[in-house]
């Protein structure tokens, strides 16, 4: 497996123009651009270092560079949209299956959120790429492995042996675990993925009985998380003098008053919550419910013992929303609280990772015209929102994970996908080219005032997730694409 260092070492020597090896795909249209390519050489590993080759997304990649007129622009979508398949994925058969493994970039361990969201752009080119598709199942197949191993853990290695930086957490740590903090989206995640894969293949022969004992055992983690009788088999402690790393009261967490939401311990940012039932992740929690009740209703696998659980689990969560996660704020009106405890108390911010309250119709959890939608979207993208920033660099939604003013180009991306007013996708996206800090690649965050202060150079979720915009664009604001000085 590529390592970090190994990856920055090569992107140095690409930037500074050594490899000059593209793709056939990449020298054969090298011609089509009202610009000279040495000017922005590819950033991507050589061909015979990439992990994955797919012939639908590198077509997908000539065709769309073509619509786009600002050649940093270009330059930004060619390295970025295929980041996951070049450097992250490790794919086998295993005992006759497709097997994935997919590690987030610079931190060697796969996330079930993490591996989701990087896969995801990929699945409208499925049907087009056969090789594209069984990478896909594979993923689907190692999730469920996790799954199976510790629905409470969000993120796992493929080598048993591997030894987790984490290890002495105050959790039940098994071989085969990198981190174990439970998060709602952790058990969503994967199950988006193998619905988007079937809605658009047709391809049911994932719903395996692994899947379906996985499914099962999501069911049974979420009900155990509403803590309607007590409060559950999960607990977490940390050494640590990084706050939320920390879970007060005995690993608990702070007290919640059973409502039928589900307790997210942590947030997707992996930082702890401080009121236990996250809004966002309960909202995109009803979304994938409704996904397993379409799926179990299938005449092929059908199971209607598993879709009436389905179905009173979402109901319940409903329930508790609308009694519990919708608040009235004193100048935008109804707004999505960001945390509830079902006490009466509610925290109000977001944060940048997905699920938050700026992703939810990404998520299809909410629709983007709805008014409670637009009056949440107000306050988040405000200095009524703590960690919304605006600097000389950008503005943007940040979170505590990598402290006080830093922007994360995830939720300028998310704030791009989920907008239909054109101007604000235009300023989105040239805030994005703004502030690469020359490296042709997104990272995780950036200092609101000077962008070469970031994290993570290495993020292949933010990179994947910026081509997925891209993609958006060109079909829906073919127009912007167009214009050079965007």
């Amino acid at each position: 497996m590529q390592t970090r260092r190994k990856f920055i070492k090569n992107t140095g020597i690409l930037s500074a123009g050594l490899l000059a090896i593209q793709s056939e795909v990449f020298a054969s249209e090298s011609n089509i651009f009202n610009f000279p390519m040495k000017d922005f050489v590819s950033k991507r590993p050589p061909l015979a270092e990439r992990k994955f080759t797919s012939e639908a997304i590198e077509a997908a990649i000539v065709r769309i560079k073509k619509q786009i007129a600002n050649p940093e622009l270009a330059w930004l979508f060619e390295n970025c949209f295929p980041n996951t398949l070049d450097t992250t994925v490790d794919f086998e058969i295993i005992d006759g299956k497709p097997d994935t493994y997919v590690i987030t970039g610079d931190i060697d361990a796969m996330w079930l959120r993490d591996s989701t969201a990087q896969i995801w752009p990929y699945i409208p080119f499925v049907k087009e790429d056969a090789k594209l598709g069984e990478l896909v199942k594979g993923v689907i197949n190692r999730q469920t492995k996790c799954i199976l191993l510790d629905p409470y853990a969000n993120a796992f290695y493929k080598d048993f042996n591997q030894v987790s930086e984490w290890k002495n957490d105050i959790t039940k740590m098994q071989p085969g675990i990198h981190e174990r903090k439970w998060e709602i989206d952790s058990l969503c995640y994967p199950i988006r993925l193998a619905h988007g894969y079937w809605k658009e293949t047709g391809d049911i022969s994932l719903f395996d009985s692994q899947w379906k004992k996985a499914m099962l055992l999501v069911l049974q983690t979420f009900k155990e998380q509403q803590r309607m009788d007590n409060k559950g088999p999960y607990t977490f402690q940390r050494t640590t003098a990084w706050a939320t790393d920390g879970v007060p009261l005995s690993g608990y967490g702070y007290p919640v008053k059973p409502c039928g939401l589900i307790v997210s311990t942590f947030r997707p940012s992996d930082d702890s919550t401080l009121f236990g039932y996250l809004i966002p992740s309960n909202m995109f929690a009803i979304e994938v419910l409704g996904y397993l009740m379409e799926i179990f209703s299938l005449p092929e696998i059908k199971d209607t013992d598993l879709v009436a659980k389905a179905k009173e689990l979402q109901e319940q969560v409903q329930k508790g929303l609308k009694e519990n996660g919708i608040i009235k704020h004193p100048k935008f009106g109804k707004i999505i609280a960001f945390e509830v405890n079902g006490y009466g108390s509610f925290h109000m911010m977001d944060d940048a990772n997905v699920p938050s309250l700026l992703s939810l119709p990404y998520l299809g959890a909410i629709q983007p015209d709805s008014s409670l939608y637009l009056n949440t979207r107000k306050v988040v993208l405000s200095e009524n929102n703590p960690f919304f920033y605006k600097g000389k660099a950008g503005e943007g939604v940040g979170g505590p994970h990598t402290g006080a003013d830093t922007i994360w180009p995830m939720s300028i991306i998310l704030r791009a996908i989920t907008s239909v007013d054109e101007k604000e996708i235009r300023k989105c996206i040239s805030n994005l080219i703004k502030t690469h800090a020359d490296t042709g690649f997104m990272h995780e965050s950036f200092h609101k005032d000077d962008a070469t202060k970031f994290t993570r150079k290495w993020f292949a979720w933010a990179n994947t997730l910026f081509g997925e915009l891209i993609v958006h664009t060109s079909n829906k604001y073919p127009q912007i694409l167009s214009d050079k000085n965007i």
